[in-house]
């Protein structure tokens, strides 16, 4: 069901997150997003910080749009992407206390990823575990109500949760990344039922198997396939369903040395219930989509056109031949152009994320321009309200 990509050839988006605004001083924390809404302070911060987000996107030009990660509180290398479930789902204790990361070796002291490491300071599981406060229809409704255009919300998924936490009350890793993914669920049907025309998955570990192992040394492929299956069981053909894969984002950091590929588990990816699969092919390069154009046959292959790791800003040529790569492996008509990754994960000022949004979009009217379709008006581009001096 493509609730919000139908109708429309090459649409455009982001992954999700965008860089705070340095006056959004209010935090979250472990309330309730309702709770917080109740409060005028941080009710007006998080309006405009959602107002702010949408506008950008609006003026950039892009079809589809997200409330840029608002709930999450500014944490060390974007923690907040994994901390806030762990804060606001019920069967985890009131404290927290560091934590160890089960998924990966990590970086020593002296590495900026280390802080990651050192970030880590969460509940821990004490009963079985709910969907308790999320609130995910919640928020996406103060996002939709202040835009026409459709609004994506994005959730981190089970395992990458499953590692974060100690754990005293399920006997095995696998037991525990199992139950978080049926309280995602409960949670994800109450947002496709309130109307959410695109629920994004993020970061299914199907692709990290060659890199980084099984998870838990257990969990293969084809388990995961079904974790992320029974994840977003019941929500196709009520909401568009989007599978987020990328290499890694802390601090807008890579966490792999080498470039990686996605070639080993495509088979296995195209095998998730989802409508599109996103890609992450500006950073990585563009090596896999012959590959990818071949393996995704019945989805929608959502590509990244602008690196979330550098300050450097894509031309709209850059972006353009990017496109036309793809183009050679995957129709028009499948295609869907976004960033690699978020670009609120520390590292990035809101301007260099506007004008990679600018690019992306004016890169692909240059396609559009090409195969004779209608092009996305960007405000931001328009030459007549340019405050430079006219020679």
């Amino acid at each position: 069901m493509y609730s919000a990509s139908g109708g429309i050839t090459l649409p455009t988006s982001i992954i999700g997150s965008l860089p705070r605004p340095s006056w959004y001083t209010a935090g979250l924390g472990a309330q309730s997003f309702l709770e917080a809404m109740m409060n005028l302070r941080y009710r007006e911060q998080y309006e405009d910080a959602v107002s702010v987000y949408l506008r950008a996107q609006e003026t950039a030009g892009l079809d589809i749009c997200t409330d840029g990660d608002a709930h999450f509180d500014e944490q060390i290398s974007g923690m907040s992407w994994q901390s806030y479930p762990l804060t606001h789902m019920t069967g985890f204790s009131t404290s927290a206390e560091p934590s160890a990361y089960q998924l990966a070796s990590g970086a020593p002291r002296g590495h900026i990823l280390h802080d990651f490491l050192e970030a880590r300071v969460l509940p821990k599981i004490t009963g079985p575990v709910g969907p308790g406060r999320l609130q995910y229809a919640a928020m996406w409704k103060a996002a939709q109500r202040l835009t026409k255009k459709p609004v994506k919300f994005g959730t981190i998924l089970s395992e990458l949760l499953a590692a974060s936490v100690s754990d005293e009350y399920y006997k095995d890793p696998v037991e525990r990344t199992w139950a978080l993914s049926e309280a995602l669920n409960s949670e994800l049907a109450e947002l496709a039922d309130a109307g959410c025309p695109v629920i994004q998955l993020e970061e299914p570990q199907i692709h990290m198997v060659p890199v980084r192992g099984k998870p838990f040394g257990k969990l293969e492929a084809d388990d995961l396939v079904r974790l992320f299956n029974n994840t977003v069981k019941g929500l196709r053909g009520k909401t568009e369903v989007w599978c987020h894969t990328c290499w890694g984002n802390p601090s807008q950091q890579r966490i792999f040395q080498d470039i990686q590929s996605y070639r080993p588990m495509l088979a296995a990816l195209d095998q998730v219930d989802a409508d599109a699969i996103t890609f992450e092919t500006c950073s990585s390069g563009t090596g896999d989509l012959p590959a990818i154009g071949e393996a995704i046959k019945d989805k929608k292959v959502v590509i990244g056109v602008v690196d979330h790791h550098t300050l450097q800003v894509e031309r709209p040529e850059q972006v353009a031949a990017l496109i036309r790569e793809a183009l050679k492996h995957v129709p028009p008509e499948r295609l869907i152009v976004s960033s690699d990754c978020g670009m609120g994960r520390e590292g990035m000022s809101r301007r260099h994320a506007t004008y990679k949004m600018v690019a992306m979009v004016l890169g692909t009217n240059i396609v559009r321009k090409e195969l004779g379709l209608p092009e996305a008006e960007c405000l931001a581009a328009d030459p007549r309200f340019s405050l430079a001096k006219a020679r």
